[in-house]
C-alpha cells in the first residue's frame, strides 16, 4: 500500500529541487533586470525554509549535535572556497599577479592590516567589556574579502555597464589571495591570547616568545609559505599534464572543463591532510595553472564554470542562512545589546576598508578617480570566508583549557565571536546584495523627477531654477554632441554608460588590448 515518506532526505531534496527549478525560470529578469544577487536570494530561501517553515532542519542533519553542525559547515565552506579560489585564479589573465604586483602588494599588505586594525578599534569601543587583544581576534575573522560574494558584483550587467575589466580583474585577484592570508592576523592574536592572556594558565610555556616563536614558525612557515609552494607545485604539474593531454588527445571534451575543479579537490584535501592553508594553496594553484593563459582562452566561451559557480552560489548561502544563528542577535543574555550590533555591523561595512584604500589609491593603478577609490573601498563584501575562519577560531580557542575545562577568557570570546561575526556576516551580504537595486532605484527616481522639473514652466525671477534648468539642457545637448562624434570602445567604460559607436568609428581608434597596456 502506498505511504508518503516525510524523511528529512526526501523534504531537503522537495525544496531544494523546487526553489533553484523556479528561481531558474526567472533567475535572468532578477540578475539583469532587478540587479539582485544571488547569495542574497540564497540566505532569504534558506531563512524562510529553515526558520519560516521548518522544511529544513539543519540540526536534525547533524543529529542534534553542535558540534556536528559547526564540522558540517566548516566542511561545506572548505570545499565551497576551494573550488571558488581556482575558478579566481583561472579568471584573471596569465600572470596577472606579477604584472600587477604592485597594486596587490598594497592591498594584500597595508590594506588587510588597516582593514585588521580598523575593524577592531570599532569593536573594541562598541562591544562592552572586551579586550583590544579579543578585538583583534575577533576582527581577524572578518578581513579577508569574500571571493563568493566579490564575483558577483564584478559579474553581469552592471559589472559589464560600470565596472573598468582592469578593476574587475583586481577585486578578483585580491578577494582570491586575502582570503588566505588571513591567518597571519588571525593566530597572531590567538597566540597571545594562548601563551600571555591569563599569565598562560593551562599552557605548559608561557610567555611573548612563545607566541611570537609559534606565529613565525608555524603560521608564516609552515602555513603560509609551505601553502605557496605546495600550490605552486601542484598548478605547474596540473598545466603541463593538462597541456600533454590535450595534445596527445587523451582527455575528452566533458572532463577538460572540469579538471580544475579536480585539481582544486585535491589541494584542499592534501592541505588538509598536512595541516597547511589550502585556500591559499588553492588560489596559487589556480594561478599557476594559468600562467600561461592557454587554459583560460580554451575554456572562454564554457558554460561549466558559470553553472558551478551559481551551484555553489546557491547551496553555500541557503546554507548559512537555515544555521545562523538569529536569536543570539537579540537573546544573548545583554553580552551585546542588538542597537550596538547595529551600529557595529553599519560603521564596519562603511569603515572597516575604505580609509586604507582611500589613503593607497595613488598607489593602486586601478583606482583613477574618486569613484573607483570609492567603488574599492566599500565593495569588500563578508561571507564564506568569514564563516571558515570563525570556525577555525572557535577549534583552536577548544584547545585553551584549565583543569579539562576551557579557560575563562577563551569561553567569552567564543560567545562574542558566534555573536558578531554571525551579524556582521549577514549584514555585509544584506547590505552589499541591495546596494545596486537600491542604488540604480535612486538613479532612475532622480531622472524622472528632472524630466518633471523641466516640463513645469520656469516662474519668472527664479533665477536658481533656471540655471539648473539650462545646466540639465546643456549636459544633454552636450551628450546629443558626443553621440555624433567618435566614441571609445565600448570596453573601455567607467562608472557612467557611454553611447555606443558603430563599427566604422571604433576602427579610427586605437585598440584596447591587454590589460597590462592600460
Amino acid at each position: 500500500m502506498p505511504t508518503i515518506v516525510l524523511s528529512n532526505f526526501n523534504i531537503f531534496c522537495a525544496v531544494v529541487g523546487s526553489f533553484v527549478t523556479l528561481y531558474g525560470l526567472i533567475s535572468h529578469y532578477v540578475k539583469e533586470r532587478l540587479y539582485m544577487s544571488e547569495p542574497l536570494i540564497a540566505v532569504l530561501a534558506g531563512i524562510l525554509f529553515s526558520h519560516g517553515t521548518q522544511w529544513l532542519r539543519p540540526d536534525e542533519y547533524a543529529s542534534l549535535d553542535p558540534v556536528n553542525l559547526e564540522n558540517v559547515t566548516l566542511t561545506f565552506t572548505r570545499v565551497a572556497l576551494s573550488i571558488q579560489l581556482v575558478i579566481a585564479g583561472l579568471q584573471v589573465p596569465g600572470k596577472y599577479c606579477k604584472t600587477e604586483w604592485k597594486s596587490l602588494g598594497m592591498l594584500l599588505g597595508p590594506g588587510m592590516a588597516g582593514m585588521w586594525v580598523s575593524s577592531s578599534l570599532l569593536m573594541w569601543g562598541l562591544i562592552p567589556n572586551i579586550s583590544y587583544l579579543h578585538a583583534l581576534a575577533v576582527a581577524a575573522c572578518i578581513t579577508p574579502t569574500d571571493p563568493v560574494l566579490s564575483n558577483s558584483i564584478v559579474k553581469g550587467k552592471f559589472a559589464d555597464q560600470n565596472v573598468p575589466v582592469d578593476m574587475q580583474y583586481l577585486i578578483i585577484a585580491e578577494s582570491g589571495a586575502n582570503d588566505g592570508l588571513g591567518y597571519p592576523f588571525l593566530f597572531f592574536a590567538l597566540y597571545i591570547i594562548k601563551y600571555v592572556g591569563h599569565h598562560g594558565a593551562g599552557q605548559p610555556q608561557t610567555g611573548w616568545g612563545h607566541a611570537m616563536e609559534y606565529w613565525f614558525g608555524e603560521t608564516w612557515g609552515y602555513v603560509i609559505i609551505l601553502s605557496v609552494m605546495y600550490g605552486t607545485v601542484v598548478g605547474y604539474l596540473g598545466r603541463v599534464t593538462l597541456r600533454l593531454a590535450k595534445q596527445r588527445n587523451w582527455i575528452d571534451h566533458e572532463n577538460f572543463p572540469f579538471f580544475p575543479i579536480s585539481l582544486a579537490l585535491f589541494t584542499v584535501g592534501t592541505c588538509g591532510i598536512i595541516g597547511t592553508d589550502d585556500l591559499l594553496a588553492c588560489f596559487v594553484a589556480g594561478n599557476v595553472f594559468n600562467w600561461d593563459d592557454w587554459y583560460r582562452t580554451q575554456t572562454e566561451h564554457d558554460t561549466f564554470a558559470p553553472t558551478l559557480d551559481m551551484a555553489l552560489n546557491m547551496g553555500i548561502f541557503m546554507w548559512l542562512g537555515a544555521v545562523c544563528p538569529w536569536d543570539s542577535f537579540v537573546h544573548n543574555d545583554g553580552r551585546i545589546p542588538f542597537y550596538r550590533l547595529l551600529v557595529l555591523g553599519l560603521l564596519i561595512l562603511i569603515f572597516r576598508r575604505l580609509p586604507a584604500v582611500w589613503l593607497m589609491e595613488k598607489q593602486i593603478r586601478q583606482c583613477q578617480n574618486l569613484t573607483h577609490t570609492l567603488f574599492m573601498g566599500y565593495f569588500g563584501p563578508i561571507g564564506v570566508g568569514a564563516t571558515f575562519y570563525l570556525h577555525v577560531t572557535m577549534e583552536f580557542l577548544e584547545l585553551i583549557q584549565v583543569d579539562g575545562e576551557v579557560r575563562e577568557d577563551a569561553e567569552d570570546l567564543k560567545e562574542v565571536l558566534h555573536i558578531v561575526v554571525w551579524f556582521i556576516i549577514m549584514c555585509s551580504i544584506v547590505i552589499h546584495g541591495l546596494s545596486i537595486p537600491v542604488g540604480k532605484l535612486g538613479f532612475k527616481i532622480e531622472k524622472k523627477v528632472a524630466v518633471m522639473m523641466d516640463q513645469n514652466p520656469v516662474v519668472p525671477g527664479d533665477h536658481h531654477r533656471a540655471n539648473a534648468v539650462e545646466r540639465r539642457k546643456s549636459l544633454r545637448n552636450s551628450m546629443l554632441e558626443m553621440e555624433s562624434g567618435l566614441q571609445p570602445p565600448k570596453r573601455v567604460h567607467r562608472f557612467s554608460k557611454l553611447p555606443d559607436a558603430d563599427d566604422s568609428e571604433l576602427s579610427l581608434l586605437p585598440k584596447y588590448g591587454d590589460y597590462r597596456s592600460v
